[in-house]
Formats: C-alpha cells, sequence, structure tokens
C-alpha cells in the first residue's frame, strides 16, 4: 500500500490554508464567550453592534455586506436584536424592498458595557502589535480577493 502521505501532500491537513484559519476563528470566538455572555449577545450578534455603533443606520444588504453575510443568516440575527430592543428595523419610505436597520437608544447604552470586550480579547492573544498588526493586513488583503 502507498503511503498516503507522500502520495497526496496537497490533502494532508497541514498543507490546508483553511484549516488554520478556521481553527484560529473558532478559538477566538470562543475567547469572545464569555464577554458576550455579560452583554447577553453572541459574536454574530457582536458584529453586528459593532457596525450599528460605528454607522447608526444602514439597510441590511449594507450591513450584509460589511459582515460577509447573506441575509438567510442576517434575517435571524436581526430578529433577535431587534427583540432585545437594541435596533428597529423599518421598510425604506423611498424603496420599500430596502429594510433599514437602525440603532436604539438601549443599543446606543449597551456601547458603554461593551467598551472593555476589544482590549479583554487583546490580553486573551499572544501576539506583539506589529504581528497582529501584520495578520490584521494580510487577512484583510486574502478577505478582499476572494
Amino acid at each position: 500500500m502507498a503511503n498516503a502521505k507522500n502520495d497526496y501532500p496537497e490533502l494532508l491537513l497541514e498543507n490546508q490554508l483553511c484549516f488554520p484559519l478556521y481553527a484560529c476563528s473558532k478559538e477566538i470566538i470562543r475567547r469572545y464567550r464569555p464577554f458576550l455572555d455579560e452583554l447577553e449577545l453572541t459574536y454574530t450578534q457582536y458584529l453586528v453592534m459593532l457596525v450599528l455603533w460605528e454607522k447608526q443606520s444602514l439597510s441590511s444588504k449594507e450591513l450584509g455586506q460589511a459582515l460577509y453575510l447573506d441575509s438567510g443568516t442576517l434575517t435571524p440575527v436581526l430578529k433577535k436584536l431587534e427583540e432585545k430592543g437594541l435596533l428597529s428595523r423599518r421598510r425604506s419610505g423611498d424603496d420599500e424592498r430596502n429594510l433599514l436597520v437602525s440603532l436604539t437608544e438601549r443599543g446606543e447604552a449597551l456601547r458603554e458595557r461593551a467598551v472593555s470586550v476589544p482590549a479583554q480579547i487583546v490580553k486573551c492573544v499572544s501576539l506583539d502589535e506589529s504581528d497582529a498588526r501584520e495578520l490584521y493586513r494580510l487577512l484583510y488583503k486574502f478577505l478582499g480577493s476572494l
């Protein structure tokens, strides 16, 4: 029997770019969990809130594009955040097809409680500042190429 490792090196897990990206993503999200539990947010809900804290209001299409989420994934997240009173959704007066998503006062107030989350995550990651900046640059370069 041939040695599979030598015959198909392109199929080795250690040779897959996708695997360390997947594993790191899963682990970093796990590190967020205790901090986000205090805010009663999932990681995806937190990402939505980050965009809303920055933009205040935008269409669901723009929000999906910013987060690389399709409407099937985004819609239930928005619905849950609306139930929590953190955002509102309404149809655009100009175009009924556009759903506008806006931060509520309660959503804005949550920002004060969330402000320490990024610093807490930095403590969980053992990268120096230049490595973190380089990783950030490379990941966005990669994302932009997809």
